[in-house]
């Protein structure tokens, strides 16, 4: 049974930190909207991809892109302008790269 538990926990716990995110094809099916800038200095999040989910932390910048929509925490649409996105990204290198620069649009992803 405390095997049970903490195998439960474990998976629990994984899924609760992990910040995953589907693109959408529409604007209308996102929660939020975002717009990728060319320079790290302009942006709201610096976002790093990762290739597992287990490697994710709670809304630090680390997303993991799900195949499917009933799988991720937030739906988002990659807009054509700065101007119709709700926050500006920038996709970082390295993991440790991964923060948020203005901590004032963090509420989105929660």
């Amino acid at each position: 049974m405390r095997l049970y538990l903490s195998i439960v926990t474990i998976f629990i716990t994984t899924h609760i930190l992990a910040q995953k995110v589907y693109s959408v094809e529409y604007a209308s099916q996102a929660d939020i909207k975002v717009f990728v800038v060319e320079y790290e200095s302009q942006t709201d999040l610096i976002v790093f991809k990762l290739d597992y989910s287990s490697q994710a932390n709670k809304n630090d910048g680390k997303w993991f892109f799900v195949e499917y929509a009933s799988q991720a925490d937030k739906k988002i649409f990659f807009t054509e302008y700065a101007s119709q996105s709700d926050i500006l990204i920038y996709f970082a290198e390295y993991p440790s790269q991964a923060k948020w620069k203005k901590k004032e649009k963090m509420h989105l992803f929660y």
